[in-house]
């Protein structure tokens, strides 16, 4: 078993950013691919919010490549570089080594927790028959927690003794419940989850939503008002964005 030296508690900053984030996980884990880990993740719950089921799950893949590397790099597990990088060769490899060479954490939870989400991202994410459910959305729903854990538990590993387990979920938490469900749609209808919110943006929102579909001032105006704002409101909006309206 590899021993490491006892490190001094780091004070934990909330809402913890990326930033705060890599300070916990350097050391162990190199910065060379700790930072790119997180901005895979940052992305991915930034297109969860945005309902961008596809990206968010893409996003999740290539944070879990950078994650993976990370932790070959602490376990001394080689990988190429490049095109030739097998993902499913490095977690193949990890969980390979022997009995208590590593944390069981590093050379099999997290491994066979990566598996889950690159075997979405690869084997299904976008690609979806046209005559069955859109698996998107409820894979995104599986991917984004458990990359929140993945993510976790790799600051659990790297703050051993310095950080309870709990306070290495909320750091995790505190970048993501801020993003979830900016934009929910539902049974069709559009709702802007935000703490400050205009009429004409939630008019843009819903357009957006809408697109390559066509949306009339009738739905546009009654979308608005869903989002709580008077019948007033929602005419000088669409006034003010009238050239993106379809007026035929």
């Amino acid at each position: 078993m590899v021993k490491r030296k006892k490190r001094k508690p780091r004070e934990l900053s909330k809402p913890a950013r990326p930033a705060d984030l890599a300070s916990f996980l350097t050391p162990p884990f190199t910065a060379k691919h700790v930072g790119p880990a997180l901005a895979h993740y940052t992305n991915a719950i930034n297109n969860f919010g945005q309902s961008d089921w596809e990206g968010c799950i893409a996003k999740a893949g290539k944070f879990v490549e950078a994650l993976l590397k990370a932790i070959a790099n602490h376990c001394n597990v080689t990988f190429e570089a490049g095109r030739k990088f097998k993902v499913d060769r490095l977690m193949n490899d990890l969980t390979q080594l022997p009995h208590g060479s590593f944390d069981d954490s590093l050379r099999l939870l997290i491994p066979r927790a990566c598996r889950v989400i690159y075997d979405i991202a690869s084997n299904r994410g976008a690609r979806h028959d046209p005559d069955e459910v859109n698996p998107n959305s409820m894979d995104a729903n599986v991917v984004v927690p458990l990359a929140s854990w993945l993510l976790a538990e790799a600051i659990r590993f790297a703050q051993k003794g310095s950080v309870d387990p709990s306070d290495a979920e909320l750091m995790v938490e505190s970048l993501t419940e801020r993003r979830y469900s900016v934009v929910e749609k539902i049974e069709g209808r559009v709702y802007l989850h935000a703490k400050k919110k205009s009429a004409v943006e939630v008019a843009l929102v819903v357009l957006g939503q809408q697109h390559p579909r066509r949306m009339g001032r009738p739905a546009l105006m009654a979308a608005v008002r869903r989002n709580g704002f008077s019948q007033n409101n929602a005419n000088l909006a669409l006034t003010r964005i009238s050239k993106y309206i379809d007026e035929d």
